[in-house]
């Protein structure tokens, strides 16, 4: 069975860095996608950045383009965000998730297309 963990979370100013890491364990598996979400308390599981594993092709949440950035190694079998500029309203438990099938009608920014999930990381950015 595969698991995700994130890992990488944690408290920081405003303006300041993190970097989390999302490693699969278990079996072998491919994938054709993961991504990161996020959820603040009190809203919904949103979406942030999305990569394709095999062409490298992202997307973003237009509040993160130009300070987050999502990247993936392959030879690690781990999923990475690296979040700049951080702002407050970044604060959330952010989840990796992985689209272990290819489908022409995946829509890489619904998490209802994701089948496989993390147990998801606390990020604070404090003002």
């Amino acid at each position: 069975q595969v698991q995700l963990v994130e890992s990488g979370g944690g408290l920081v100013q405003a303006g300041g860095s993190l970097r989390l890491s999302c490693a699969a364990s278990g079996r072998t598996f491919s994938r054709d996608a993961m991504g990161w979400f996020r959820q603040a308390p009190g809203k919904e599981r949103e979406f942030v950045a999305a990569i394709t594993w095999s062409s490298g092709n992202t997307w973003y949440k237009d509040s993160v383009k130009g300070r987050f950035g999502i990247s993936r190694d392959d030879a690690k079998n781990t999923l990475y965000l690296q979040m700049n500029s951080l702002k407050p309203e970044d604060t959330a438990v952010y989840y990796c998730a992985a689209v272990s099938t290819y489908y022409s009608r995946t829509n890489y920014l619904e998490a209802a297309h994701y089948d496989l999930w993390g147990q998801g990381t606390q990020v604070t950015v404090s003002s």
